[in-house]
C-alpha cells in the first residue's frame, strides 16, 4: 500500500536564524554583579537587571546580559526594546520569584520581554517561580481570583528571537506566555510542575507566526503546549509531554474576533501519562472561527487518557450552553502513525461541530491499545467523514481495520 505521509521540515528561515546567532561577532558583555547584584543573598537583583540591560539594549554592537551563576532572589521585571542591535540575556543562576502571591502585583508578569528583535535568552539557569502557594488560586471551579497569578516569562512582540536550555520552574500560573511574535524558536526548554499544579499551562501561544518548539521536555499541571487564536505555521517536533493535558489547539470560539488557526505540525512526540495526547477544543454556542491544516504524525502514546481528540463540546465545569453547536469550522487535518496505549477506552475521539461539520480529516495507521481489561479500545465519532490510509486499532469512525 501506498503512505502518504506530510512531509515535516522546519522552515528555512528557522534554520538561516541560527546560524545568524551562533556567527555573530563577540558582544558586549554586561554582568548584572557589577551593577549591584548579589548571588546567594536575599537580596532583590530586579533594578541590578534593569541597569545592565537598559545599557546593553543602548549598545550599538551586539550585547550580552549576563547573571553568573549562583541564587538570586528576582521581583517583577519587564525588559523593553526596541534595542539598537541584537541581544541575548545568559541566565546560569536560578532565579527565584517571591514565593507568596500577595507580594506580586497582578497586571504583570515575573520576567517579561518586550519588543525586540534579534533577542536570545540563554545559559542554562533556572526560573523557580515558587508557585505552590499560588496553585490553589488557580481552582477556576472554585477560585475568583482563577487566571490571575503571574505566568513565570512573557514574550511579546518578539522577531527572528531564540529560547534556548532554559529551565521554567513551579510557574504560579504559566510558565511561558507567547504574544504577537514572528519567527520566535524554543530550543532545549525544560518546563517542570507537578500534575497537581492547576493551570500552569508549559507554552501558551497567541496571535503569533513562526514558532518552533523542538528538542524540549514539558511536564506541568495543564496543557503541556496550548494553541490559542491567530497562529500561522507553528511546528512542535521532538518535545515530551507529561505530566500534563497534552498538546492543545484552543479552546477556540469562546471570545468574539478570534483569528483563525491555521498550519500547526506536530511530529516526533511523546506522551507520558497525560490526560491528553493530540486534541483540538471548541466550545459549543461558539463564535465563528476557522482552524485549518492541523497534521500530527510520528506520535507516541504511553498510558495516556484521551490519546486523540477533536472535542467541539468543550465545557469544564458546565459552564455553557452544549445544546448549541460551535461555530469554528475544522478542516483539514491529520492523524498519521499514532502509536502506544491508552489508560481508558475511548482512545479515539473525534467528535465535531453539527453546525459545521469537520471536513478533509485523514487518519492513518493508528495502533493504541486499552492498558484495561473491559475490551479494546474503541473510537467516538460525531459529524465528520474521515479519510483512512493503513491500519486503524482501533477501527476509526466505523472505518476498515486496514485500508490502501
Amino acid at each position: 500500500m501506498n503512505k502518504m505521509y506530510f512531509n515535516f521540515k522546519l522552515p528555512f528561515a528557522f534554520a538561516l536564524l541560527f546560524l545568524v546567532h551562533l556567527g555573530e561577532s563577540q558582544p558586549a558583555v554586561f554582568d548584572v554583579t557589577k551593577f549591584g547584584a548579589k548571588p546567594d543573598s536575599n537580596e532583590d537583583i530586579s533594578k541590578a537587571l534593569l541597569s545592565a540591560f537598559k545599557e546593553a539594549c543602548n549598545s550599538k554592537i551586539p550585547s550580552k546580559v549576563v547573571i553568573p551563576k549562583g541564587i538570586y532572589l528576582m521581583n517583577q521585571v519587564r525588559l523593553e526594546g526596541n534595542c539598537k542591535a541584537p541581544i541575548e540575556l545568559e541566565i546560569q543562576a536560578t532565579l527565584k520569584a517571591p514565593p507568596n502571591p500577595s507580594q506580586l502585583k497582578k497586571d504583570m508578569e515575573w520576567l517579561t520581554i518586550n519588543h525586540i528583535d534579534h533577542f536570545t535568552l540563554s545559559g542554562g539557569g533556572i526560573f523557580d517561580g515558587q508557585g505552590e502557594q499560588g496553585w490553589a488560586q488557580n481552582d477556576c471551579k472554585n477560585s475568583e481570583s482563577c487566571g490571575k497569578l503571574p505566568n513565570n516569562l512573557s514574550f511579546n512582540f518578539l522577531t527572528n528571537s531564540i529560547i534556548r536550555d532554559i529551565t521554567s520552574l513551579d510557574s504560579k500560573l504559566f510558565h511561558i506566555n507567547v504574544l504577537g511574535c514572528k519567527n520566535l524558536t524554543f530550543i532545549g526548554v525544560n518546563i517542570k510542575a507537578p500534575a497537581q499544579s492547576l493551570n500552569t499551562d508549559g507554552i501558551h501561544v497567541a496571535r503569533s507566526r513562526g514558532l518552533n518548539i523542538t528538542n524540549s521536555q514539558i511536564g506541568t499541571g495543564d496543557d503541556c503546549i496550548s494553541i490559542g487564536d491567530g497562529i500561522q505555521q507553528m511546528y512542535i517536533t521532538n518535545v515530551t509531554c507529561g505530566p500534563g493535558h497534552g498538546i492543545s489547539v484552543g479552546s477556540l470560539g469562546k471570545t468574539p474576533g478570534e483569528l483563525p488557526v491555521v498550519g500547526v505540525f506536530v511530529q516526533n512526540c511523546t506522551f507520558i501519562d497525560t490526560d491528553n495526547g493530540v486534541r483540538v477544543k471548541t466550545w459549543p454556542a461558539s463564535h465563528n472561527g476557522v482552524v485549518r491544516d492541523l497534521h500530527y504524525e510520528d506520535i507516541i502514546v504511553q498510558n495516556v487518557s484521551n490519546p486523540v481528540v477533536i472535542d467541539q463540546l468543550y465545557c469544564p465545569y458546565n459552564q455553557c450552553k452544549k445544546d448549541l453547536p460551535s461555530q469554528v469550522k475544522i478542516s483539514k487535518v491529520s492523524f498519521k502513525n499514532i502509536r502506544g496505549t491508552s489508560r481508558t477506552q475511548d482512545a479515539i475521539q473525534i467528535n465535531c461541530s453539527k453546525g459545521v461539520p469537520c471536513e478533509g480529516v485523514e487518519v492513518g495507521d493508528i495502533d493504541i491499545t486499552y492498558n484495561g481489561n473491559e475490551g479494546p479500545a474503541k473510537s467516538t465519532c460525531q459529524n465528520v467523514d474521515p479519510s483512512f490510509i493503513g491500519k486503524q486499532i482501533p477501527p476509526v469512525c466505523a472505518g476498515p481495520a486496514e485500508s490502501s
